[in-house]
């Protein structure tokens, strides 16, 4: 039993099973409305189109998480704009963006000097994580909850009929915003937990889980998050076991969540669909 309770004994894995909790919620709870809207390739583009941000901050020795937010939030607008104003559909948009910032920062990346393990970016480093950057963390995490919750309704109806929500006097260029907004925010506070390629499964695989599971949002929200929060902190309990990636044992964990999921949802699961469609005996 002491075995299996040491990683409680150090502080710097409980403040890593701390923030990825949150960092989970956040994440899980804005992934149902990813899910729904079928953004899962913005969620991609968003991510990815941080990197540049990230390696100016380092070289002006600005916060990470600016550089972050204002590249984050400059793709938001320049996929918005470019699909406004042509004729190219807005995967296509978003493929093309967000693979140029990245290059972007790659070449950042190579041409800069630096004593700073930059590739913590791409993958996260929950556990050398710094008291400074728990409160950024808490801050800008804690801050995109609370929107995302106060603005659940109008958000749900905006993902699942923007028309309608038009035709009701809903602002819908504004929710549209809004919610990449919100979730540039939710990626930047991801930074240091799973970096920005792994943060990418943290805002689908949690809504792909509770859709399988459920047909109302509420109950959706919550098993969203009941996966998101078990999945980061019983990864990161792994990872002190396992000596490995804990971005990478976090996400890990999630798929196969997914997958149980996929498989024995008692109404979507592939075991159910499949037994409606055998002939009665």
């Amino acid at each position: 039993m002491s075995e299996l309770l040491a990683p409680l004994q150090y502080d710097f894995m409980v403040k890593a099973m701390l923030v990825s909790a949150l960092v989970g919620a956040v994440c899980a709870v804005l992934s149902c409305f990813v899910t729904l809207k079928g953004w899962s390739l913005m969620g991609d583009a968003v991510s990815h189109s941080v990197l540049p941000g990230v390696v100016l901050s380092y070289m002006v020795g600005a916060p990470f998480a600016l550089g972050a937010f204002v590249f984050g939030l400059g793709s938001v607008i320049a996929i918005g704009f470019i699909k406004a104003h042509s004729r190219i559909k807005e995967d296509t948009v978003m493929g093309v963006v967000f693979t140029g910032l990245f290059a972007l920062g790659l070449v950042l990346i190579s041409v800069t000097p630096s004593d700073v393990h930059l590739s913590h970016i791409l993958f996260g480093n929950v556990l050398g994580i710094t008291t400074g950057d728990i409160l950024q963390t808490v801050i800008i995490g804690g801050f995109a909850l609370l929107v995302i919750l106060l603005k659940r309704k109008d958000f749900l109806l905006f993902c699942f009929d923007p028309t309608h929500a038009r035709s009701i006097g809903l602002n819908t260029t504004y929710l549209y915003y809004a919610l990449l907004t919100l979730l540039a925010l939710t990626i930047v506070a991801s930074l240091q937990t799973v970096g920005i390629i792994l943060v990418i499964s943290m805002l689908i695989t949690p809504g792909a889980i509770a859709y399988l599971l459920t047909d109302r949002f509420e109950r959706m929200i919550l098993w969203a998050v009941a996966s998101g929060v078990f999945s980061s902190v019983f990864g990161t309990y792994l990872s002190y076991f396992l000596d490995a990636s804990t971005g990478g044992c976090i996400v890990v964990l999630q798929t196969i969540l997914f997958i149980v999921a996929l498989i024995f949802a008692p109404k979507y699961g592939l075991l159910k669909l499949k037994s409606r469609v055998l002939p009665a005996a």
